[in-house]
C-alpha cells in the first residue's frame, strides 16, 4: 500500500511540475537572464494572465537589447496588444539603426498600427526600388498617337509613412504629366528624338508631394509610336457628317414624295369633280327643253360640236404619238 501512495504522490508532482512549466515560461526566463535581459517570473506569468504570450514580447525585447535599442517590455507589450506586429517593428528597428535612420520606436509602433511593413519601408530606405508604369498613350500635337513606358525609382520616405499616399498614386501621377508633356509637343517626333525631355519635366513637377515616397528619378524605358489619332478623328468626323447630310436629304426626298403624292390626290380630286360636273350636264339639258329654252336643233349643233372637238382631240393625240415614234 506504501508504494501505491508513493506512486500517487509522485504522479501528481510530475502533473503539477508539468502544469506549472506549462504556465510558467522558466526556460523562456533563463534565456532572457542569458541574453542579459532582467526580466522576472512574476511578469510573465502577468504575461499569461493578460493573454500575451511571453515568447512573442521576451525574444524581439533580446533582440533589441542585444541590438544597443533602449526598448523595455512595456513599449513591446502595449504594441502587442495594440494587435502590432512586435517582431517586426523590433526588426525594422535594427535595420534603421544600422543604416544610422532616425526611426523612433513610436514611429515604427504607429507605421505599423497603419497597415504598412515597416520593415519594407526602412529596406527601401536603404535600397530604392523601381516602379514600372503600365504603357502610357498620350498624342502629340501633330495628331499622332505616342506609347511610353517609364521607370519611377522611389525611396520610402519614413516621416511620411503614416497617411502619405502609396504607389499607385506615384503611378497616376507620372502618367498624368508623360499625358501632358507629350501633349505640349508640337510633333512626335521631338518626344523621340529626346524622351529625356518627358522625364525632366516630370520630375519637375513635385509629383511626391504628399506620399509616402521620395522620387529618385524617373527614366523612359519604352517610347513607341502608335496611331494617327488626329486622321482617325477627322475621319470619323467626315463620316459623320455624310450621314448627317444623308440623312437630311432622306429627310427632302421623303417631303418631296409626300408633297407628290398630295398633288396626285388632288388631281384626282379636281377629276372627281369634272365628272361630277359632267353629270350634270344632261340633267340641265334635259330641264332646258322641257322649260322650252333648248331646241332639237339647237341639240344637234351642240352634239355636232362635241363630235368636232373630239376629232380634233384625236386628230392631235395621233400628231403627238407620231412625234414621239419619230424622236
Amino acid at each position: 500500500m506504501e508504494s501505491y501512495f508513493y506512486l500517487l504522490i509522485a504522479a501528481v508532482v510530475i502533473v503539477l511540475l508539468m502544469v506549472f512549466f506549462t504556465f510558467v515560461p522558466v526556460m523562456l526566463w533563463i534565456s532572457a537572464l542569458a541574453s542579459g535581459v532582467r526580466i522576472s517570473i512574476l511578469t510573465l506569468v502577468a504575461m499569461r494572465l493578460r493573454r500575451v504570450l511571453p515568447s512573442r514580447i521576451v525574444n524581439p525585447l533580446i533582440k533589441a537589447i542585444k541590438a544597443g535599442l533602449g526598448l523595455n517590455i512595456n513599449q513591446l507589450e502595449s504594441h502587442y496588444l495594440a494587435g502590432g506586429n512586435v517582431d517586426r517593428v523590433v526588426n525594422a528597428l535594427i535595420a534603421a539603426h544600422r543604416a544610422d535612420i532616425n526611426l523612433p520606436f513610436e514611429r515604427a509602433a504607429a507605421i505599423d498600427l497603419a497597415g504598412r511593413d515597416v520593415l519594407q519601408a526602412v529596406q527601401m530606405s536603404v535600397n530604392p526600388r523601381v516602379i514600372e508604369t503600365p504603357t502610357v498613350s498620350a498624342v502629340a500635337k501633330d495628331g499622332i498617337e505616342v506609347k511610353v513606358i517609364a521607370r519611377v525609382t522611389v525611396r520610402a520616405n519614413i516621416d511620411r509613412l503614416v497617411g502619405g499616399a502609396g504607389e499607385e498614386t506615384i503611378i497616376a501621377r507620372v502618367g498624368e504629366g508623360i499625358v501632358t508633356t507629350v501633349g505640349s509637343s508640337g510633333s512626335h517626333k521631338d518626344v523621340l528624338e529626346n524622351p529625356d525631355m518627358i522625364s525632366r519635366t516630370v520630375l519637375g513637377k513635385g509629383l511626391d508631394a504628399g506620399t509616402a515616397f521620395e522620387i529618385l528619378s524617373i527614366d523612359i524605358a519604352d517610347v513607341d509610336v502608335g496611331k494617327n489619332i488626329g486622321a482617325h478623328l477627322q475621319t470619323e468626323q467626315a463620316e459623320a457628317d455624310k450621314r448627317i447630310a444623308q440623312a437630311k436629304a432622306e429627310e427632302r426626298r421623303a417631303m418631296a414624295v409626300a408633297q407628290e403624292q398630295e398633288m396626285k390626290a388632288r388631281v384626282v380630286e379636281m377629276q372627281a369633280k369634272v365628272v361630277e360636273a359632267e353629270s350634270e350636264v344632261p340633267q340641265a339639258m334635259a330641264e332646258a327643253m322641257r322649260g322650252g329654252k333648248f331646241g332639237v336643233m339647237d341639240y344637234m349643233n351642240y352634239k355636232n360640236i362635241d363630235a368636232d372637238t373630239n376629232m380634233r382631240s384625236s386628230i392631235g393625240k395621233m400628231s403627238d404619238d407620231g412625234k414621239g415614234h419619230e424622236e
